[in-house]
């Protein structure tokens, strides 16, 4: 079926020529999507019109130029620079860092790095003094090589990788040490030690303490501890001039004279001896007990004076040290001495040092 144009009217139906009109005639655009033409036939491009084409056209998609060039990867990003057309010249790789030099300051303003280890209670000056032999203490990244070393604070200072906090105030503690004790952090014989007895004498939160001196595995009394190196190095040494008192039961033939010209000293085995203090208490038969006060504390001195003088010691037990007495404590305790009698302590030590005592 064919339908023709209506002069007289619009269109009664489809044409071939597009759909009507407002005034009734047929319209001249063409439908979408094809060019339009003029009533010559010729297609308004060559009036000067844009031919009109329904839409933008359809490429499939962005053209792909390959994927982009890995820096990581040298071969690829050659390859993928010629299909850019971009040259990435290769990165030169960064000459590795120079070791840190060690540190080896022996100049300036500060303390030894010994002294302020052991002060802040990270081991006694000679134990500190092995630690950085064994390259184990670092400022930074940087190894000290000695204990000499001056510093003015211990920031950024590292004992095998683990921070030093700085220096707590001076503790002191007076712990009665039993007799079959080893006073030492550890023993290869597998013995117990001091540290055995203090896990349940001391308090939580109690800091790391040091061992003032040494007791004898069969000696028993007094011993002083602190979280103090310095403190600690201060009253072991016998030029500090710190009076030790010791009771001891002997078993043998001896007099108060013979006792007292320990006040000489004594030379036993080519080892001098200063100046003890010894007293007689009591006596029962051949048995006495003797109270011995000395300002050495050289090692196993009490036991090697009385066996010098033909006595056999059974027990020894350490009483006193300086100012700090032992009492009624019981044995295997331990408590913290008042902080205002460790200050006024510290101050006589000092006070003595600088008159040179």
């Amino acid at each position: 079926m064919s339908y023709t144009k209506n002069p007289g009217g619009p269109s009664k139906g489809p044409s071939s020529r597009g759909p009507a009109s407002r005034n009734g005639r047929a319209s001249d655009a063409a439908p979408r999507g094809k060019p339009q033409f003029d009533r010559s036939g010729k297609p308004q491009a060559e009036r000067g019109g844009k031919p009109s084409y329904g839409g933008k056209p359809s490429y499939g998609g962005k053209p792909s130029y390959g994927d982009k060039p890995s820096y990581g990867d040298r071969s690829k990003a050659g390859g993928n620079a010629q299909s850019t057309g971009k040259l990435h010249p290769p990165r030169i790789p960064r000459p590795p860092r120079p070791a840190p030099e060690p540190i080896n300051k022996l100049e300036g303003e500060g303390e030894r790095i010994a002294k302020l280890l052991a002060r802040a209670g990270v081991a006694s000056r000679r134990e500190v003094e092995r630690l950085i032999e064994a390259g184990r203490v670092k400022v930074g990244e940087i190894t000290v090589t000695t204990p000499a070393t001056l510093l003015t604070t211990l920031k950024g200072v590292t004992v095998d990788g683990n921070p030093v906090k700085a220096p707590e105030a001076a503790r002191l503690y007076a712990f009665h040490k039993p007799s079959g004790l080893i006073t030492a952090e550890r023993d290869p014989a597998g013995r117990p030690t001091i540290y055995t007895a203090l896990r349940n004498a001391l308090p939580e939160g109690t800091p790391r303490l040091m061992p003032i001196g040494r007791l004898d595995l069969n000696t028993e009394g007094l011993l002083l501890l602190t979280n103090d190196g310095e403190l600690k190095r201060a009253m072991e040494l016998p030029s500090s001039g710190i009076p030790r008192t010791y009771r001891a039961r002997t078993f043998g033939d001896i007099t108060q004279d013979r006792l007292e010209e320990l006040m000489e000293g004594i030379e036993v085995d080519g080892i001098r001896y200063g100046r003890i203090d010894a007293n007689m208490e009591r006596r029962t038969g051949r048995n006495q007990w003797i109270e011995l006060t000395l300002s050495e504390g050289k090692n196993r001195e009490v036991r090697r004076v009385l066996e010098a003088l033909g006595l056999q010691v059974s027990r020894l037990m350490r009483i006193k040290y300086g100012p700090f007495e032992l009492l009624d404590l019981p044995r295997g305790q331990a408590i913290q001495i008042p902080q205002v009698q460790v200050e006024r302590f510290r101050k006589g030590l000092k006070f003595a040092k600088a008159r040179g005592e």
